[in-house]
C-alpha cells in the first residue's frame, strides 16, 4: 500500500491494514506517544477534535504534520495570542483599489489539519470563531459560507505551567471537543530515542492513505456494530458522574458540581467504535468504552471549589467511576439504529 509523495489512487487495501501502515510511518517519526496517536486516529475517522494539554517540547506540532503528510492533507499552524481577532483566523474581505472591489481572503483554517497553539491565549471572540468553525465545518464571510476541506482535525493545545494572561475555555465550549488529552513526558529510554534521532536528518515519510479513503473510512465506522450492553456502559458511567451517591459514590457528590453532558455517551460510543475498527473489529466490545473514558469524558466533567481545594482530579473521580460501574449494573438503553448512525 505504500505510495510515494505524490498523489495516487485510492488503495483497496481494508481499513485496518491502511491504518497500520498510517500509524507505522508515523511511529518512524514520533518516539513513544502510541496512545495519542491511536486518539488522533479515533477523532480522525469520527470527524471529532481534540484538546491536548502537554508542556512545550512534546512533539505537538511535529505529529500533525506528520499527520498530514502521511494522509496527503494540508496542515497549518496558528499561534493564538492575546492580540488575534477572528479574521485572522477564518479570513475576511480586503479592498483592492486597483480593481475598486473586494476580495476574499481566506484564512488558515481552512485546511485539513489545523494546530490550534496554546487556544487558551486568544480571547472569547477568537476561541469561539474556531469552535463554530469545528462544529459547521464552514466559515462564513461576508454571507457567503466556505466549507472546510474534508477530512478536517483540530488539535487544540493548551499549556498547563502558565495561567497568566490565559482565557480558559468555558465548559460549554471544551464539551465540543471529542477527547482531551493529557501527554506526559516520554520514558527515559523513549527520551534517549529522541535524543539519538536528533543527530540524524529527519525521515522522509512516505504517504500511507489518502483524503478519500478516510472519508471511505469513516463510513466503515459507521457499520460498527454497537450493542445494547455497551451503550448502556457508556450512558450509566456519565450518569454516574450526574448522580454519584445513586451509584454507591456518595464521596465524591461534594466534588462534582455539574456531571458529564449528554454528549459525553454520544462521543463516547462514537469513539469505541472508531477504535474497534481500528483494533480489527466489526463490533464495538465494553473494553473499548472503558480505555477511552478518561479521554472522552474528563474535560466534560465540572470540579467543585471543594475538589479544586483538596487537589481532587478529573481523572481521579472518573477512576473512582470506572471502578465503580461494572458492566451488569447497567440499565438496558434501547439503540435506535438510525440515530446511532447520525
Amino acid at each position: 500500500m505504500e505510495r510515494g509523495n505524490g498523489a495516487g489512487p485510492v488503495s483497496q487495501t481494508g481499513p485496518r491494514e491502511a491504518l497500520e501502515g498510517v500509524l507505522y510511518e508515523i511511529k518512524r517519526v514520533i518516539v513513544g506517544q502510541d496512545a495519542m496517536l491511536e486518539r488522533l486516529l479515533v477523532a480522525l475517522l469520527t470527524g471529532g477534535h481534540v484538546l491536548l494539554e502537554g508542556v512545550p517540547g512534546l512533539a505537538k506540532t511535529l505529529t500533525v504534520k506528520t499527520l498530514s503528510e502521511v494522509v496527503g492533507g494540508s496542515f497549518k499552524r496558528v499561534q493564538f495570542t492575546p492580540d488575534l481577532v477572528p479574521a485572522d483566523l477564518v479570513g475576511t474581505r480586503i479592498y483592492r483599489p486597483d480593481s475598486g472591489r473586494f476580495d476574499v481572503e481566506l484564512g488558515p483554517v481552512l485546511c485539513n489539519f489545523l494546530l490550534a497553539d496554546e487556544i487558551n491565549r486568544a480571547p472569547a471572540k477568537v476561541q469561539s470563531a474556531l469552535l463554530e468553525v469545528m462544529q459547521e465545518d464552514q466559515v462564513t464571510i461576508a454571507g457567503h459560507s466556505y466549507p472546510v476541506p474534508q477530512p478536517f482535525l483540530v488539535l487544540a493545545t493548551q499549556n498547563p505551567i502558565e495561567s497568566e494572561g490565559t482565557y480558559p475555555l468555558p465548559e460549554a465550549q471544551t464539551d465540543r471537543f471529542l477527547m482531551k488529552l493529557l501527554v506526559d513526558y516520554p520514558t527515559p529510554g523513549e527520551e534517549a530515542a529522541v535524543v539519538g534521532r536528533s543527530l540524524e536528518p529527519a525521515p522522509d515519510v512516505a504517504r500511507r492513505a489518502e483524503a478519500a479513503e478516510l472519508l471511505a473510512f469513516r463510513g466503515d465506522v459507521a457499520s460498527v456494530y454497537v450493542d445494547r450492553e455497551v451503550i448502556a456502559y457508556a450512558v450509566s458511567l456519565a450518569d454516574a458522574t450526574r448522580k454519584p451517591a445513586e451509584w454507591g459514590l456518595g464521596e465524591l457528590a461534594g466534588y462534582i458540581e455539574y456531571g458529564v453532558s449528554p454528549r459525553g455517551p454520544i462521543g463516547l460510543v462514537q469513539a469505541a467504535r472508531a477504535l474497534a475498527l481500528l483494533r480489527g473489529r466489526t463490533h464495538a466490545v465494553l473494553s473499548d468504552v472503558r480505555d477511552l473514558a478518561p479521554d472522552v469524558l474528563r474535560h466534560r466533567l465540572v470540579l467543585s471549589y471543594e475538589a479544586l481545594s483538596d487537589g481532587v482530579s478529573a481523572d481521579q473521580v472518573l477512576e473512582q467511576v470506572l471502578d465503580a460501574v461494572e458492566p451488569d449494573m447497567t440499565a438496558e438503553a434501547p439503540v435506535d439504529r438510525e440515530e446511532l448512525v447520525a
